[in-house]
């Protein structure tokens, strides 16, 4: 029998892993809390995940938060909330031979691929994944390829900054950032639990007068990111990915400050093509998907 293949997807809160096969259909997944103490302890749970599945899968993939030098096998910088993988290389700290390939890739490039895999971007020439999270993440694809850049950093759109304001107050990372907009709903709705993101959506979705203008300001942001996108790439479609895109209003606002954006300037909707904005495929198993399909491009290309 034809073993499958085990995929991770490294979080700041929680590691998130499943076994898949060559097709791309998820057998079984589950998560656990990420230690985040030190590396030592990191790699001991990654292992016990590893050692439940043996005998039962041909390679394994990681998603992770952080620039991934994929020349040198390394993640850069460990995407914040995890500064001990900085410069570290999964496939040597694993150290599993030849026999068991192991490929690693950024998360919001993941969630790309699997959307041009098996989701919304499937067949698309030019487009793009906005994930909003924390911070805005990005992978676009140019000519059905998933675009990388020089230093393997393309599509970083948290860093997209306004120049009269050089500060990362205000850039994209925090001025999309879905966790920041729950946060101030929550502030204003008086919640105990700040991240609680199913009371503030239910605000919204009432059309709580409070914590509408908050919430529009948020989507006029990204329909904004879009526009500027789209002058660079010129895409067919824009699949908005993360948590809270699971929210119809979401994508349903978004779009609805995009043609308010293009009716204040005439000229901008009349020289740029409009692209469709939809609702990403995968959510919270995106990054499986997309980091299973990173391997088997790297096997096809015979990289490993």
């Amino acid at each position: 029998m034809q073993k499958d293949y085990l995929a991770f997807d490294i979080g700041g809160t929680d590691i998130k892993y499943g076994l898949l096969d060559h097709s791309g259909n998820l057998i079984e997944h589950d998560k656990v809390a990420t230690p985040d103490q030190n590396l030592d302890v990191f790699m001991a749970a990654i292992k016990t995940i590893i050692e439940r599945f043996d005998g039962r899968f041909r390679g394994i993939c990681f998603s992770v938060p952080g620039t991934i030098d994929h020349d040198h096998g390394e993640i850069i910088y460990g995407g914040g909330s995890l500064p001990f993988m900085d410069h570290k290389s999964l496939p040597e700290l694993l150290n599993l031979g030849e026999a068991i390939p192991v490929t690693v890739e950024n998360d919001a490039k993941a969630a790309a691929l699997a959307e041009l895999w098996l989701g919304n971007l499937k067949g698309i020439k030019n487009g793009a994944v906005i994930t909003l999270g924390t911070g805005v993440g990005g992978g676009i694809v140019v000519n059905n390829q998933l675009l990388y850049g020089s230093h393997f950093q393309a599509g970083e759109l948290s860093f997209i900054t306004d120049w009269q304001h050089p500060d990362m107050d205000h850039t994209i990372g925090k001025a999309g950032s879905s966790v920041v907009m729950i946060q101030s709903i929550a502030e204003i709705l008086g919640l105990p639990d700040k991240k609680d993101g199913r009371t503030v959506f239910e605000a919204i979705n009432a059309s709580d007068e409070r914590v509408l203008p908050i919430f529009t300001d948020f989507c006029r942001t990204i329909a904004a990111l879009i526009n500027n996108v789209q002058t660079v790439i010129d895409g067919d479609r824009f699949v908005i990915g993360g948590g809270i895109s699971v929210q119809k209003i979401v994508v349903e606002t978004i779009k609805k400050e995009y043609l308010a954006l293009r009716k204040a300037m005439p000229v901008l909707d009349a020289t740029l093509k409009m692209p469709e904005i939809m609702e990403a495929k995968f959510h919270n198993q995106a990054n499986l998907y997309g980091a299973l399909y990173h391997m088997l491009l790297v096997v096809d290309q015979g990289g490993i």
